[in-house]
């Protein structure tokens, strides 16, 4: 029997991104290359949550 297709992963809201990089800043994470890492993946989130805003308004 095959098993059901594995959903992609839900994409988290523009606010909870945006929320995480401010966190990030103020704890000074960029200090670390693990913390400079993390913005740079959550930049990519956050842009992709940009597009996805601005294709459910249009």
């Amino acid at each position: 029997m095959p098993t059901p297709a594995a959903q992609p992963p839900r994409a988290r809201s523009l606010a909870t991104v945006n929320e995480e990089i401010r966190a990030l800043l103020a704890d000074g994470g960029l200090v670390t290359p693990e913390g400079r890492r993390r913005y740079e993946e959550l930049l990519v989130e956050w842009a992709a949550a940009v597009r996805g805003d601005v294709a459910e308004a249009a």
